[in-house]
Order: C-alpha cells, then structure tokens, then sequence
C-alpha cells in the first residue's frame, strides 16, 4: 500500500561509561589511575534509497534506538563506539519535530544522508581527571545521553510534471495512455485514492508525469484528503490543469472547475497557484463538448492556450506533450532551490533558566543537564565536582536569590537534589 506519512520516536544511542581503575602490577608502586573512557554511541541516520516509494516500513514499527557506547575499562582501555542506526526512506522525504514542527531534513537526492540525532559521547574515566593536585582520582563520568525526538515523516512525490483537476475528469486515462502506469480507472468518482507516477517520453526526452486524487470545494483545508493530495504537488515544475469539458458528470460546470481548482492551489500555497499550467480539455469525443469548449475559450480569452484532447481516444495528447515538454525546457531544472535547514545540535550552551513552583525548583540548558545526567553521584569526588560547576556557572547563587529554602527540591535533567543551606558549595544533594 501507498503510505506518505508517518510518525516515530527514535533515539539515538548513549556514550558508554568510564571506569575508575588504578594500575596494580607487582614492582610497580604508585601505578597511577588507568580507567578508560565509555565509547560514543551511535547516531541515527536517515538514507534516501530510490528503490523505495512509499513509507510503508514505518507504519508498522514506531520506535527506533541506536547502539550505546561500550563502558571503558582498566588499563586506559576506551569502549567501542555504538553501531550507528541507518533508516532508509524515499526520495522527497521530509523530516520534521513532530513537537516543534521545526524543519530537520529534505530528502531528495539518491544516496543524501542526514544525522537527525546524534550519539552521546563516552564518559571519562578516572585516567582523565589525573592532576597535580588529585594524583589519585576516583571520579569518573557517565556516558552522555543520545539525542531523541519524536519524528513527523512525510512524503512529497519528485515529479515534474503534476495532473490536477476534480474527481473523475479522466487524469488517470491521460496517465494510462502517455506512460506505462497502470493506476485503476473507473467510471465514478474518487477511483484513484493515492498518487501515481508515470515516466512519460516525448521525443528523446522523458519527464515523471503525476496524477494526483480528485480535488473538491475545501480542498485547501483538507476536506475529502486534500492536504494529502496538495502536498505531493509542492515539488512539480509545471501543471495540466485537466478539465472534464464534456461536464458529463451531473452538476459539473468546466468554468466554475476552472476557477475552484484553481482558488484551492491558491490557498493551499502561493507557489503553487503561480506554477506554469496547460490546460488539457477532455472528452472531447463527448457531445457538447465543442460548445462549451466555444465558451470556456471565450471566458479565458486569447491570452490563454487550450488543449482539446480525449484521453480515451488519445485525440490531441501529442500536441499536449509537445507543449509540456518545450515548457519543461524552459524552466529551472529541479533542486535547483535548496531548502534552507536551521541549525541544529548546538555544540555547548552555557545558559540555564530555572522555573519554580512551590517548594520545587526546575533548572533548564543544554549543558547544565548534560553535565547532570553524566555526573555519577555514588561517587564523593563526582558529587563534589558537580556542585562546583553549579557554583562556577551561577546555578545555586540564581537559586539562593529566587529564596530557595532549605530541603526544597531542585530537578535538573533527571536528577533530583534536595537543598541545604550553610558554608561552602556542598548544598544539592
């Protein structure tokens, strides 16, 4: 089945731990600290695989995690970093936070990668912390956490050519008859209920041709799907705006199409009302045709080419290609417009904010929460270290004159310390 949305959950993985380990070998006194540092884990890279056209493997499977670090060991032995986890998906995927909605990744060009989360880096081990003034450390990190994000996938068709135009004006023959797709074709409304591609070969060139579902009144809005259908338009060059002129179907004005049609691009997106349009008038080979094709003409005026054609009959589709193919070569080729990302994964942010509640303190950054969830608690000199890098950054002199109490709580990242006031800068613990 055709799927062009999904969303998952993926982590990438933690750093692996260091080690606090001294050297023991008989003669040799005073070894020294030789505890290793965790290996990094493992990013989350997304592939673009042409083989793929659908999201299909993501419907089934939502959670996603990358290998962590490998803990260091004696002997200033580093662990290995985490396997990264590749995730392939189709040309025209794009990536967005499903809680910011923030753009992360456009995925367009067979073979792009893209690291959407990024492994956390190993922990020290105690070998790191050596210094003239602790020749004997016992203090070592916990591997960093990997980034995680919650993921919003959807995919936009790479065509270059899109077919618009109400339900039932007979896209689907047109596609049928000028290219090898095969996409179901019957004599009622909304038949074709996802998008179909085809490669369409006009002289020695070729361009991918797409027919997208039926658009009706609302469509901007995302009645009867239209969001679904208008987002798979976003990447074309160029439109056959495909009008039923026969208006065999009961209650049909080709006029009044015309213009619904196109307010619906309009609203949707700007871009795509100002995209170059042919306008393919068809069944032709139907009565009343002729007439009302008198009249559409008369409404455009001679500014405006038509193309009469009978995607039944193939009456005039040559003419049609000639015209989308010489267009074509006239406009810029696509990914010429790269998509302009923000910058993400920041490399260290110093600045903090603190929230407070009632008898509860919430302390908020980049760097502060990281240094918390890599600080090892069970060890004194971690501890220690810990509260001096809070008293270094402002943290607890921030938290004294919010009027923080004693044994009022103070949660950083996932950690919890209770408050103690007195001398020196043992006060979270």
């Amino acid at each position: 089945m055709f799927y062009d949305q999904a969303k998952i959950h993926i982590k990438a993985g933690d750093g692996g731990s260091g080690v606090v380990s001294f050297r023991r070998e008989k003669h040799v006194p005073l070894g020294g600290p030789d505890g290793g540092d965790g290996g990094r884990g493992g990013d989350v890279i997304f592939l673009v695989d042409p083989g793929l056209g659908t999201l299909l493997d993501f419907r089934y499977r939502r959670h996603y995690k990358a290998e962590r670090g490998k803990h260091g060991s004696g002997a200033k032995k580093h662990g290995g970093a985490g396997s990264d986890l590749v995730l392939r998906v189709p040309p025209g995927t794009i990536i967005k936070d499903a809680e910011t909605n923030a753009l992360l990744a456009d995925l367009i060009h067979p073979g792009q990668r893209k690291i959407v989360a990024r492994g956390g880096r190993g922990g020290r081990g105690n070998a790191r912390f050596l210094s003239n003034r602790n020749r004997a450390p016992r203090i070592s990190e916990k591997g960093e956490p990997g980034e995680e994000f919650h993921l919003l996938l959807e995919l936009k068709l790479l065509a270059d050519v899109g077919l618009v135009g109400y339900p039932n004006v007979g896209k689907s023959t047109l596609l049928s008859r000028v290219s090898a797709a095969k996409p179901k074709i019957a004599p009622y409304p909304f038949t074709t209920l996802t998008p179909n591609l085809g490669m369409v070969t006009v002289g020695e060139e070729n361009f991918v041709l797409a027919d997208i579902p039926g658009l009706i009144e609302g469509a901007h809005q995302g009645v009867g799907l239209g969001h679904d259908f208008l987002r798979h338009l976003e990447r074309t060059r160029l439109l056959i705006h495909v009008i039923n002129m026969a208006a065999d179907l009961e209650g049909r004005d080709p006029i009044q199409d015309y213009h619904s049609i196109n307010s619906q691009l309009f609203h949707y997106s700007e871009k795509l009302a100002t995209l170059p349009q042919v306008l393919a008038a068809n069944k032709m080979d139907l009565p009343q045709a002729r007439k009302n094709l008198g009249a559409f003409q008369e409404m455009l005026g001679t500014g405006q080419t038509i193309f009469p054609i009978s995607a039944a009959t193939g009456e005039g589709i040559e003419a049609l290609l000639f015209r989308v193919k010489e267009l074509l070569g006239e406009l810029p080729p696509p990914g010429a417009e790269e998509t302009v990302l923000p910058k993400t994964h920041l490399k260290s942010d110093s600045t903090f904010e603190i929230v407070q509640t009632e008898g509860h303190y919430l302390v908020r950054g980049r760097d502060i929460e990281r240094l918390a969830a890599m600080t090892n608690f069970e060890q004194e000199e971690g501890a220690r270290r810990f509260q001096r890098i809070l008293t270094q950054m402002g943290v607890l002199a921030a938290l004294e004159a919010r009027g923080i109490k004693n044994d009022d709580l103070v949660k950083i990242g996932g950690i919890e310390l209770s408050y103690s006031s007195g001398d020196g800068d043992d006060k979270l613990g």
